[in-house]
């Protein structure tokens, strides 16, 4: 069964260049609802738990150390079919492989900078979502 919820973060340097409204906008207009949405910045400590599973793997430490390195937007959003949906929406990892249209086609740099997270499964949107925020700021 697939669920309703997924959760996205707009990484450091999609936030730097201003992108983080043409993103969110581009949510919306996919059929998202926000549900809960925050400015921070991670240290490297919450960037490493985050991250955990790919503890251990080559591009760990600097995946964290990116992620830790400005602010972000961390965003759980609603609709059906949320996690599958949303992959569709932001595209392929890397923006030289993504369909035409999707987020990081337009506003990625490159593979490890690829403007936003997206949840892979429905169980882990749940976990990524109660990582970053508290069942009072969801609002449904």
């Amino acid at each position: 069964m697939n669920g309703n919820k997924t959760f996205t973060m707009i990484k450091p340097e999609a936030v730097a260049k201003g992108y983080t409204g043409k993103i969110i906008d581009q949510f919306i207009v996919g059929g998202f609802k926000i549900i809960a949405m925050k400015y921070v910045q991670l240290s490297l400590t919450q960037a490493q738990e985050f991250y955990g599973i790919h503890k251990g793997k080559p591009f760990f430490d600097e995946l964290t150390q990116y992620m830790s390195s400005g602010p972000i937007i961390s965003i759980a959003l609603e609709k059906d079919n949320a996690v599958n949906d949303f992959r569709a929406l932001i595209g392929s990892t890397d923006p030289n492989e993504a369909n035409e249209g999707t987020i990081r086609k337009r506003f990625a740099e490159s593979k490890s900078k690829n403007a936003v997270h997206g949840s892979d499964s429905d169980e882990n949107a749940l976990i990524e979502i109660n990582f970053h925020f508290s069942s009072k700021e969801i609002i449904s």
